[in-house]
């Protein structure tokens, strides 16, 4: 899931979190992402069967991932569906062309049924690769027509809003997207990057023409909670399911990224505020605790976050991106966490809370 207005203003309000201060372990200490394939007692025993993440392409776009190549795209995606990932989400912007609905569409052609396929519009890009929303009547229909072509496929199994249009209403975007479902270009509707208030009217409008709204998009991971306040309890109260983004914040909380590390010209993780000063220090405080915690769990610390952020309330997909295969191959084995190691990882926020 990319960056939008409404999910940077989630993480500029992130929660300053601290655990007590440690000497970094060795990430390369961390459980093997192949040894956490097998089931392990950390994890809900009734979730083991099938994976609970959806591979987020925005990643293999290529647009702020420095160095994809077409080898990547493809060995990464037939990875993830031999991981047991069978949900992959793509928007029209994902690409300056086209090209995540693209390169997942190849996939799709022998075995539609297999994979639950999102889609959004509601950004694109002009000529001069300047991304804007535009929530259009018009441009949302003719987007949600060009995604299907590119795709090579009849209907997406739900097809989103992928932020509100500041300058279109609302319930124009949300009537757009009703009429779409009704023309049969996809199963169920939903909605991105809204606060609790939007998605209310959102799903009233849907609920008032008869169409099924499927699922919230929000960001969701150890530092940015704000959406447990307000957002998912506003899901749950209408039955929309939950998809959660920035679960790994671009890759942070998988443990890999030490403090030193040196990212390369042209990524855009640095203008990330969590990037930056303090919270890039709170943050790498909780991975070192996460790092010990991973030990004993049998999980990798990627794992651990992922599925602490399955763990909440009425969230049915993590939303996780990976540019390699062994990267998708550690994401996939997560699943919900059981109730002591969730508790666990719920001590070490706390005690972060807790730090000056």
């Amino acid at each position: 899931m990319t960056n939008t207005p409404k999910a940077d203003s989630a993480n500029k309000r992130a929660r300053s979190v601290a655990v007590e201060s440690k000497a970094a372990p060795n990430p390369s200490a961390a459980p093997e992402p192949s040894a956490a394939l097998e089931p392990s007692a950390a994890l809900e025993s009734s979730a083991a069967l099938e994976s609970s993440v959806a591979l987020g392409l925005w990643p293999l776009a290529g647009i702020t991932t420095v160095g994809v190549m077409p080898k990547d795209v493809e060995e990464t995606i037939n990875a993830a569906i031999e991981s047991g990932i069978t949900t992959f989400d793509s928007a029209y912007s994902y690409g300056y062309e086209g090209e995540s609905d693209r390169m997942i569409g190849r996939h799709l052609q022998s075995d539609r049924d297999r994979f639950r396929i999102i889609g959004k519009v509601g950004q694109r890009w002009t000529n001069r690769r300047q991304r804007i929303i535009d929530g259009s009547n018009a441009q949302l229909s003719a987007d949600a027509e060009q995604t299907l072509k590119r795709m090579r496929i009849e209907s997406l199994d739900l097809l989103m809003l992928h932020s509100p249009d500041p300058n279109v209403p609302l319930e124009e975007s949300t009537i757009a997207l009703c009429k779409l479902h009704q023309r049969g270009l996809c199963r169920e509707i939903g909605v991105c990057n809204v606060d609790a208030k939007q998605l209310q009217q959102f799903s009233l409008i849907a609920e008032q023409a008869s169409v099924p709204v499927g699922a919230l998009q929000c960001p969701l991971n150890l530092l940015q909670r704000d959406s447990l306040t307000e957002l998912l309890p506003t899901a749950e109260t209408r039955n929309i399911r939950v998809h959660v983004f920035w679960t790994l914040m671009k890759g942070l909380f998988a443990g890999r990224i030490r403090r030193d590390h040196q990212f390369a010209a042209g990524d855009s993780r640095p203008n990330y505020e969590v990037y930056q000063g303090r919270t890039r220090e709170r943050a790498h405080r909780i991975i070192d605790a996460l790092h010990l915690l991973s030990h004993e769990a049998g999980l990798t610390v990627a794992q651990l976050s992922i599925g602490w952020a399955l763990s909440q309330p009425g969230v049915e997909h993590a939303l996780v991106g990976a540019r390699r295969p062994e990267q998708v191959k550690e994401v996939a084995a997560a699943r919900r966490l059981n109730a002591d190691t969730l508790s666990r990882v719920d001590e070490i926020v706390r005690d972060a809370q807790g730090q000056a």
